[in-house]
């Protein structure tokens, strides 16, 4: 899917146990500003995407409440969050409300109303039904709140503080290139070796040269070995991109090498840091550009 909304648009998917908050949550997210929608089916939840998407930049901040009231439809709610990691210009973020069952049920008889899911009419037998059903998606939650002690306020409070325009987590990728023969970078999450590409340095008029100069960058990009190199790590980075977001991680460090820094890995750090631009925030660094200048002064 193609993004045809500018910026990074923050999702925010609100599911838990029944009774523990979701009403007060999809409360506090209005307030905030946010689109909501209670209690969407998982099946819907593509093509909402698409309506999104179609909006431009009018939606570029929605709650969506999803529960057990829809079970004939839970089963693909799994499958939809797949499909949602899988775009590069939505930030999904799971809020999963928990509390413990004595509180749960404490809750249901102030209200007098019956559980969802409690064929005999007992809340606590489709409190325990609907934890185990809840369990494999509590593990994706990158927010869990414990409500047992929480009053409605408190739990709106903590939203408000979490989910506030300047709280918004960034995803942001560095590039980074550096010379093998200083270290690898002992800050970096992915490493890349590009010393088996054809390397300027054997071409005395390139030598003193780098990567950001075009004659050199030219030479890096000519061969098809590093065509090849480029198709690869960039389709096995499209992939990983939005996996790495989705679990919440702030920032992702690459690291290319080639043996001194200077004209391999500085290019393709370049032409790296630029093809993600379109979908990440990204910077790109060279540590050991200027190795060679100190050496010479």
């Amino acid at each position: 899917m193609s993004s045809g909304s500018t910026g990074d648009t923050q999702m925010v998917i609100i599911t838990g146990m029944s009774g523990a908050g979701k009403t007060v949550a999809i409360q506090s997210f209005e307030d905030l500003g946010f689109f909501c929608v209670d209690n969407l089916p998982p099946t819907l939840l593509p093509k909402f995407l698409e309506l999104m998407e179609e909006s431009g930049n009018k939606m570029n901040k929605v709650a969506l409440v999803m529960d057990l009231r829809g079970r004939e439809f839970f089963d693909s709610l799994f499958k939809a969050l797949d499909e949602l990691a899988e775009t590069s210009w939505v930030t999904p973020q799971i809020l999963f409300l928990n509390a413990d069952d004595a509180t749960l049920v404490r809750r249901y008889k102030e209200t007098r109303r019956s559980h969802p899911l409690a064929q005999s009419g007992l809340p606590l037998e489709g409190i325990r039904l609907e934890r185990e059903l809840l369990e494999g998606l509590k593990g994706r939650a990158q927010l869990i709140y414990n409500t047992s002690q929480m009053k409605p306020r408190e739990l709106r409070e903590k939203i408000i503080k979490e989910f506030t325009a300047n709280h918004q987590l960034i995803f942001t990728v560095n590039v980074m290139s550096f010379g093998f023969k200083h270290g690898i970078p002992i800050d970096a999450d992915l490493v890349f070796d590009v010393r088996f590409l054809p390397n300027p340095h054997y071409i005395d008029h390139m030598r003193p040269k780098t990567g950001l100069e075009e004659e050199v960058s030219s030479y890096v990009l000519k061969w098809n070995e590093t065509q090849k190199f480029i198709e690869k790590v960039t389709d096995l980075l499209s992939f990983m991109l939005p996996h790495y977001k989705r679990e919440g991680k702030a920032q992702l460090v690459i690291a290319i090498g080639c043996t001194g820094g200077q004209h391999r890995s500085v290019t393709l750090a370049e032409y790296l840091g630029n093809y993600f631009k379109k979908d990440y925030k990204t910077c790109i660094t060279h540590r050991d550009i200027d190795r060679r200048k100190e050496k010479t002064i």
